[in-house]
């Protein structure tokens, strides 16, 4: 699961008052109350027949329950999820097919607990990396829905869950739909900013890669790992805050410049643009966002080429003659 970020202004205040509303009415552990929170919606989910169709992926059922009259395609369970999310939950490809070819208004219709709020059936999808629920979905001819609040942060939009998910089809397939890598949500993040908070950070580098060779075919003027979100933190920079080593190190030698190499010799020229607080074009640099950060795993980061070399150069020219 992706840490939550620090939002602003209102945005701040709002998302810390759900966590703290919902934490307060359920007491529980996030385990515990995770756990209860699905039995819950599994029993409701029983209790109602059109979800109960979906869940069991009984396309014939939920054919005759759409043309029932006392049937309410709207209704939702304990999640706050309609019948198309219980069918792409359950990974029913027949029940959706049934749902979308009957009630195409579920199609866009997000989900609306706490904990799940603003997931559409897409995100759904993405998440359980059902490649053809994911592509009749898109074929459908639905809208790119940008996800707003939840307490669950994979970003807002479909690219960026597909992104923290790592399969690469999918995030092809998003894009190639007509998904924009250049999305940002409402904190300002992009896809690249939610990639560099991921947990497994092998993959986010080689989802890293394919979406900055995907947006070098955009022909910006403004490279993508170059973006900064509404703090004024790029990927890069992000990375450096947050102690993300393996990620740092990566955008790094993405942008080294190979001078030339004999045998095991070799010689590379860094970009300091945004490391160096002489060479920065603002106000946060690398280094001042090292030094100013709480996470222990940040202060690791002066260990890597070229931050480390930076500072000793720093340090021979201005630093020591202080402490004689």
């Amino acid at each position: 699961m992706a840490p939550a970020l620090a939002r602003s202004a209102p945005g701040e205040l709002n998302h810390w008052w759900s966590q703290f509303r919902f934490r307060l009415q359920n007491r529980k552990g996030w385990k515990e109350m995770l756990d209860e929170t699905f039995l819950l919606q599994n029993k409701r989910t029983n209790g109602v027949p059109l979800f109960f169709a979906a869940k069991e992926n009984s396309a014939g059922c939920i054919k005759k329950l759409l043309d029932c009259a006392s049937t309410n395609i709207f209704e939702r369970g304990a999640l706050g999820e309609t019948a198309l999310h219980v069918a792409v939950m359950n990974d029913n490809m027949e029940a959706a097919l049934a749902l979308m070819d009957g009630a195409p208004e579920l199609i866009n219709e997000p989900m609306t607990s706490d904990l799940f709020l603003g997931m559409t059936p897409l995100h759904i999808a993405v998440v359980n990396q059902n490649f053809n629920l994911v592509r009749s979905l898109i074929v459908t001819g639905l809208y790119f829905r940008k996800r707003r609040g939840g307490l669950l942060y994979y970003g807002e939009h479909i690219l960026a869950f597909a992104a923290c998910v790592g399969n690469q089809d999918i995030i092809s397939m998003v894009i190639n739909a007509g998904a924009s890598t250049r999305a940002q949500d409402s904190i300002g993040n992009t896809v690249l900013h939610i990639l560099v908070l991921q947990p497994n950070k092998t993959i986010a580098c080689l989802v890293l890669d394919l979406l900055l060779a995907r947006d070098i075919e955009l022909d910006q003027a403004v490279p993508l790992d170059m973006v900064p979100n509404y703090h004024g933190l790029t990927p890069f920079k992000l990375a450096a805050k947050e102690g993300n080593l393996v990620a740092f190190q990566h955008l790094v030698n993405r942008r080294r410049i190979n001078q030339w190499n004999l045998g095991p010799l070799t010689s590379n020229l860094y970009d300091l643009t945004e490391i160096d607080s002489l060479v920065a074009d603002d106000d946060c640099s690398v280094l001042e966002l090292i030094v100013g950060s709480k996470r222990r795993e940040a202060k690791r980061i002066l260990e890597v080429t070229p931050v480390r070399q930076l500072v000793s150069l720093k340090w021979n020219l201005y630093g020591k003659h202080y402490f004689r």
